[in-house]
């Protein structure tokens, strides 16, 4: 997450831009209605009309390529020196105007673990990996499990909620402010501000500061209170960070835990209360949380597009010319669903109990993808989350049409703007039985 108020640099490489070669007319517009409700219909039109990598357009007509191969997406992110994430390649600098919509997605060169390439990524992953590695993951689980309860104390004697606002979106970053070191009153006002950034409204930058100020109190409160927590592991290894580094790879490790560990949670409890079949095998035994957690990171994503690497050179790329510092967006849904890999993992396999294939691209690969421990907190989180969400109230069922439910209007990310429910009310943790 960047803030969208930085300045925007001068074009690095001189070009000025235009279209990749072999765009032209025929560029799709990444956005609309089709990304929201059908996007693997999209995808598929996409792979017959222009084959694995697809020439596409961005709000203010900024063109971009998006690769929907999964071969071709694991050789784009398996060469870091070829396709560095190194924005600052980018040859449509000098077409980016300061305010345009998709720069914090896209972001501009700063010390981050999420927007550096090469060895100075590399300084950043060997701070920040540790880090994450360094906490417990029965403490995670129990963190989740009394945050878990609260949220739903807050609903369940109402016999309605609505799952996305109430306990999706707020759960996994107050479980991820308590580990970073935040104490919890002001890991609610962080969930506030992520919801303010997520939903890129005139709040958004104004949200943003309150984000970066947050992080920067917690660096000086660790300083000089170490605890056994995150931030204070990463001011202890022994290279040489910044404070302003510290803060934004602590803004990097939170914003980027925080929407796709929700949408995860909301899309895998939709798949849940939506299809029969699934809901049957569930209850019957024959299938796990994990196991629709692992269908949801195949089927229903929360990440569909990432952005972005950058060609360091002209190459060839899916039959199609890439010329030096065009941006590629990794088409992780898309990938996905190519038809290639899924002769390998069918729907039955997925389906057949045996805990499913985790060759899915939703955590993207290389040098560049989640890191694995990270992988891993937001697995407990998101897990924990359903499991005392299914214990708690049992009967859950939606209590809207399923055709109601609407999509985030993204064709990056994939989740629910809501997910209404009702259930039978039950006794909050604190009530005597």
């Amino acid at each position: 997450m960047t803030n969208p108020s930085s300045a925007t640099p001068a074009s690095p490489t001189g070009t000025g831009g235009g279209c990749p070669m072999g765009a032209g007319a025929g560029a799709v517009a990444l956005g609309g209605p089709g990304f929201d409700t059908e996007p693997q219909e999209l995808y598929r039109s996409m792979r017959r009309e222009h084959g694995p990598v697809v020439p596409v357009e961005l709000p203010g007509g900024v063109p971009a390529w998006l690769v929907i191969g999964y071969r071709e997406l694991h050789q784009v992110t398996s060469d870091g020196e070829l396709f560095p994430r190194d924005v600052s390649l980018w040859n449509q600098w000098g077409n980016i105007p300061a305010d345009w919509p998709l720069l914090p997605m896209v972001g501009t060169p700063m010390p981050s673990i999420y927007f550096t390439a090469g060895a100075e990524h590399r300084r950043h992953a060997d701070m920040v990996v540790p880090a994450l590695e360094g906490a417990d993951p029965f403490e995670i689980r129990q963190h989740c499990e009394q945050l878990a309860d609260r949220l739903i104390d807050a609903v369940c004697s109402r016999g309605t909620a609505d799952l996305v606002a109430e306990y999706a979106e707020p759960l996994p970053v107050l479980v991820l402010a308590r580990l970073v070191g935040f104490p919890d009153d002001e890991g609610a006002d962080i969930a506030r501000v992520l919801k303010d950034l997520a939903d890129g409204g005139p709040g958004a930058q104004k949200a943003h500061l309150r984000f970066g100020e947050h992080m920067q109190r917690l660096v000086a409160d660790k300083r000089a209170r170490p605890g056994d927590d995150v931030t204070s592991r990463m001011l202890a290894h022994p290279g040489p960070f910044t404070d302003e580094e510290y803060a934004l790879d602590l803004m990097a490790i939170t914003a980027a835990g925080h929407l796709t560990t929700a949408d995860w949670i909301s899309n895998s409890t939709r798949l849940m209360l939506t299809e029969d079949q699934f809901a049957d095998a569930l209850s019957g035994g024959r299938h796990s949380v994990a196991e629709a957690m692992n269908e949801v990171l195949w089927e229903d994503g929360p990440t569909q597009i990432l952005a972005g690497r950058w060609a360091a050179r002209d190459t060839r790329l899916g039959g199609r010319s890439i010329t030096r510092g065009d941006m590629l967006l990794l088409g992780l849904g898309a990938a996905n669903a190519d038809p290639h890999i899924r002769q390998q993992v069918t729907a039955s396999a997925v389906r057949s109990g045996q805990g499913g294939n985790s060759a899915h691209l939703a955590f993207s690969h290389g040098e560049y993808r989640c890191p694995f421990p990270a992988q891993e907190i937001a697995e407990i989180i998101a897990r924990t989350g359903i499991e005392v969400l299914l214990d708690r109230l049992p009967d859950l069922e939606l209590a809207v049409p399923a055709t109601d439910l609407v999509r985030r209007p993204s064709a990056f990310l994939r989740g629910t703007t809501a997910l209404p429910v009702r259930f039978t009310p039950v006794r909050t943790t604190g009530d005597a039985l």
